[in-house]
C-alpha cells in the first residue's frame, strides 16, 4: 500500500494477514465469524482508501494495486466487491448512471460512465467473476462529496448565479474532486436529490443549480439560457474594460519615458494611442452598464414575481378562512353578546337588591351605633382626690402663712402611685406662690397597680 500511515496495526502481523489476504469459503455457514470478520476488515479498508484518496470509484485492479504486500495479492477483494454491491454500499456505474436524462447524454457521459460492464452477479456468493477494470460508486462517498460540491457552490461568488459552465465548475470544485470523473459522479448524486440539471447549450456543459428553499429544480428554460447570456457578456466587457484600463496606463508610462528621453514625436502618439484606448473603454463601460441594467430589472422583476405569487397565496388563504364569515353574521354575534351581557347585569342587581333580614330597621342599627359611640367617649371614676374649693388667703405672718398653706391642702391620699422620692421632690420644687395665692403645676399621677 502506498501510505504506510493508512494501513490497519495488524497490517504487520504476518500470521492475521494470511488468514485476511485468503480467499472466502465457498458458504458462509461454514464459519461465520471468520467470513464476516474478514468481510468487515476489507469494507472498512476499501471505503477508508478511496476516502484518503479523494476518489468515490473502486476497481479490482486498482485494489489490488493498493492492498499489495509483501508482493502477495489479497484473493477475497472481488467477493467482497459482490457483498458491498448485495448490500447497496457500492454500485456499478452503468448501474448508477442509468437514469440519466437527455442533458448528461448530450454531454457525451455515455462514454465515460454508461459502459458495459462483462460481469453479472451470481444468485450465490461464490465464485462470481469481476472484471478488474469494472468500476464501482461506493455509495456513502458518493453522497458526501455531492453534499460538498453543493457546500463548495453556495458559500462561493458564484452562488448569485444558478447556471454555471462546466469549466466553471471544475475551476471551483477543483479542491473538492480530484478529477472529472469525480465531479461527474458527484453532479448525477446532485440530480438525483433533484439539486441538479445539465444540459449542453451551443456546445457549452451547462450545469443549473438549485437555489436554497427550492425542493426541486426546474429544467433549463429559455429565460435561464437567456440570463445566462448575459452574465457571460457582463463578465466579458468586465474583463475587457480592464484590459483596456491596463493598456491606457501603460501608453501614459511609455509617453513619460519617451518625455524624459526627449522624443516627443513619440511622446504624442503614446498619448493618441492612449485617447483611442480611453474611447474603446469608455464604449465597452457604457456597453456594461446597460447589461448590468437589464440583470437587475430582470432580479427586480423575480423579486416582483416572489411578492405577487406571496400575495396570491395569501389573498387564497384569506378567502379560506372568511368563507363563511359575513357582515350580517358578525352583527348577530354582537347583539347575542350584548343580550347576555345585559341579562347577567340584570340578574347581578336582582341578587345584591334582597337583604337577608329584611325585619331590622336601618334607623335603630344608627341610633345604637351613636349610643356605642357615647359610650366610648365617658371617662371612668377618677382615683384622684377632690379638688379645693374655698380661695386661699394671703397672709402677712409667715406662721399664719404656714398654718393657713397647712390647713388648705387637701387630705393625704390613701391610695399607692407610681412615682419615687425623687419625682414628688422635683414637683414640690415648681410650686410658687401669688399676691393672690399659691399655683401650682400639677401632674396627675397613677395610682399604683
Amino acid at each position: 500500500m502506498s501510505s504506510e500511515s493508512t494501513l490497519p496495526p495488524e497490517w504487520e502481523d504476518d500470521e492475521r494477514m494470511n488468514f485476511l489476504f485468503s480467499d472466502f469459503k465457498e458458504n458462509r455457514e461454514v464459519n461465520t465469524t471468520d467470513w464476516d470478520s474478514k468481510m468487515d476488515f476489507w469494507t472498512s479498508l476499501i471505503v477508508q482508501n478511496c476516502r484518503r484518496r479523494g476518489t468515490v470509484c473502486v476497481n479490482l485492479q486498482d485494489l489490488n494495486d493498493t492492498f499489495r504486500r509483501k508482493g502477495n495479492l489479497p484473493l477475497g477483494l472481488g467477493t467482497v466487491i459482490q457483498s458491498m454491491a448485495r448490500c447497496g454500499k457500492t454500485q456499478r456505474e452503468s448501474e448508477f448512471a442509468a437514469n440519466i436524462d437527455s442533458g448528461w447524454l448530450s454531454w457525451g457521459v455515455g462514454l465515460l460512465l454508461v459502459k458495459p460492464l462483462k460481469w453479472t452477479f451470481s444468485t450465490l456468493l461464490g465464485r462470481s467473476h469481476i472484471a478488474l477494470e469494472a468500476s464501482f460508486v461506493v455509495i456513502e462517498l458518493v453522497k458526501e462529496k455531492a453534499a460538498e460540491l453543493l457546500a463548495v457552490y453556495r458559500s462561493s461568488p458564484l452562488a448569485s448565479r444558478t447556471l454555471l459552465s462546466f469549466q466553471e465548475l471544475c475551476t471551483l470544485a477543483s479542491h473538492v474532486c480530484v478529477d472529472e470523473s469525480t465531479l461527474c459522479m458527484a453532479l448525477l448524486q446532485l440530480q438525483r436529490e433533484k439539486q441538479v440539471v445539465v444540459a449542453l447549450q451551443d456546445g457549452e456543459k451547462i450545469v443549473k443549480f438549485s437555489q436554497p428553499g427550492q425542493n426541486r429544480i426546474s429544467p433549463v428554460s429559455d429565460v435561464d439560457m437567456g440570463i445566462y447570456q448575459l452574465q457571460r457578456s457582463e463578465n466579458m466587457l468586465e474583463g475587457k474594460v480592464e484590459a483596456l484600463g491596463q493598456e491606457s496606463e501603460k501608453c501614459r508610462e511609455e509617453a513619460k519615458v519617451c518625455l524624459r528621453q526627449g522624443k516627443k514625436s513619440q511622446a504624442l502618439r503614446c498619448l493618441r494611442s492612449r485617447k483611442r484606448v480611453e474611447k474603446r473603454a469608455d464604449r465597452l463601460h457604457a456597453q456594461l452598464e446597460t447589461v448590468k441594467g437589464i440583470l437587475d430589472r430582470i432580479a427586480h422583476s423575480q423579486t416582483d414575481k416572489l411578492v405577487v405569487q406571496a400575495y396570491q397565496a395569501g389573498v387564497a388563504a384569506l378567502q379560506v378562512s372568511l368563507k363563511d364569515v359575513t357582515v350580517e353574521r358578525a352583527e348577530s354575534l354582537v347583539d347575542q353578546i350584548q343580550e347576555l351581557c345585559d341579562n347577567q347585569e340584570e340578574v347581578s342587581q336582582a341578587l345584591s337588591g334582597g337583604g337577608l333580614n329584611p325585619d331590622v330597621d336601618t334607623d335603630e342599627l344608627e341610633e345604637e351605633l351613636e349610643s356605642l359611640l357615647r359610650d366610648s367617649e365617658l371617662v371612668g371614676p377618677s382615683t384622684l382626690p377632690d379638688v379645693p374649693t374655698h380661695p386661699f388667703s394671703p397672709a402677712t405672718e409667715p406662721s399664719v402663712l404656714g398654718d393657713n398653706l397647712l390647713s388648705s391642702l387637701p387630705s393625704v391620699p390613701q391610695n399607692h402611685f407610681n412615682i419615687t422620692d425623687e419625682e414628688l421632690d422635683t414637683e414640690l420644687s415648681r410650686l410658687t406662690l401669688t399676691e393672690s395665692g399659691m399655683i401650682s403645676t400639677t401632674k396627675i399621677l397613677e395610682p399604683a397597680q
